[in-house]
């Protein structure tokens, strides 16, 4: 296990120095130590947000934060608009649907983006709308949504911008303030390079001011909970939060402030347009449309004739490499390629041998090193 390459679109590769601090000691979470090191990382979480809000540590998975964002702005019977071309922006909706919310979707093919106008006209129709959530990168079909775009179109309607970047944030272009994003959620395990288990989401006033009208319709995901406990002395989370992997998010978002935001996201478009650049090389075709390809996972369309067990199963059990395969109506029709968190060339050059050479031993008539070499000359 120690030896296999996670090339997922999370959990992704964990830094030696991260895995590290989490095995420091455990503190008492409602010390002054605790309240420095927790004030800290949620300094630095609102910096890769690129955000002046105060940004909140939720010990759970990415949809933990999803469903903070919407059970704390929504009552029984409001509309919200859910934009929904992938598994994931199906989870916001069926959150919605979970609090009782009237729902509305503004579906698209599954492997093209929503464009602003699309969103335009369903608010146009709708003017009870009272949030729109979309999800920035859709890692069940390797499609990124326009949500600077989109940021433009909802400012001029009375409704709040709820954003996922749980695959993004760390990996692609967000800008919270600048987006005009109402409230924005990511996830520990993908770009962010830290262990699986830690949330974050940040809010603005606008959010707020809705937040404090409302009688929240969850517990322990209660936000005025976490904004009190928040601006204590010392800071802390109303319920017990994972010291350990607070500790090790905290040292995650170091390195990623060691290496710059700006240059991180350049090293994974550079990965992006290199394992784009390998699938073709190796004949193999993409599933989204290319112009709206997500920076942190590449989706593949299944060779004709080839097993989803043959191909991530070649892959894993020979090769020592982990794809992701396709979710829902696409299970089995595509695979999936991670390239977030600490992928470099190196991870890259090691999986398209393996892959060249997996689908040479299934009897494709290819150029088994087509893939690498496509690899190098994008990093050239």
């Amino acid at each position: 296990m120690d030896d296999t390459l996670l090339m997922l679109p999370g959990p992704t590769t964990v830094a030696p120095r991260v895995l590290k601090a989490m095995s420091d000691n455990i503190v008492n979470h409602r010390s002054a130590i605790f309240g420095e090191i927790f004030t800290e990382t949620t300094e630095l979480m609102s910096e890769v947000f690129k955000t002046e809000n105060q940004s909140y540590l939720l010990t759970g998975s990415g949809t933990a934060a999803m469903e903070a964002s919407l059970a704390n702005i929504t009552k029984p019977g409001e509309k919200t608009l859910h934009i929904v071309g992938g598994k994931f922006g199906q989870r916001f909706m069926q959150i919605a649907n979970s609090f009782g919310v009237n729902a509305q979707e503004l579906a698209v093919e599954w492997g093209t983006a929503v464009t602003p106008e699309q969103v335009k006209e369903a608010l146009d129709n709708d003017e009870d709308i009272k949030a729109v959530t979309v999800v920035h990168n859709e890692t069940s079909t390797g499609v990124a949504a326009p949500i600077k775009e989109i940021g433009k179109v909802v400012a001029n309607y009375d409704a709040l911008y709820v954003v996922d970047t749980v695959s993004s944030l760390g990996g692609d272009r967000v800008d919270v303030d600048k987006f005009g994003i109402d409230i924005c959620v990511t996830g520990s395990q993908k770009c962010l390079a830290a262990p699986p288990g830690m949330a974050a989401i940040t809010l603005n006033d606008d959010a707020w001011k809705v937040i404090d009208n409302i009688d929240s319709n969850t517990y322990y995901l209660d936000m005025k909970k976490y904004r009190k406990s928040g601006a204590g002395t010392p800071p802390e989370t109303p319920y017990t939060p994972s010291v350990s992997l607070i500790y090790a998010l905290f040292e995650a978002l170091k390195i990623v402030k060691e290496e710059g935001l700006e240059n991180r996201v350049l090293r994974h478009e550079t990965a992006a347009e290199a394992s784009r650049n390998a699938v073709k090389a190796l004949g193999l075709e993409l599933f989204p449309e290319e112009s709206v390809s997500s920076t942190t996972v590449t989706a593949v369309k299944m060779p004709e004739g080839v097993s989803d067990a043959d191909l991530r199963g070649t892959m894993r059990n020979k090769y020592k490499v982990e794809l992701a395969g396709g979710q829902d109506h696409l299970k089995g029709n595509i695979f999936r390629i991670g390239h977030m968190g600490n992928i470099s060339y190196k991870e890259l050059a090691i999986t398209f041998s393996a892959l060249g050479m997996t689908l040479k031993g299934l009897g494709f008539d290819i150029d088994m090193g087509a893939g690498v070499a496509a690899v190098n000359e994008s990093y050239l």
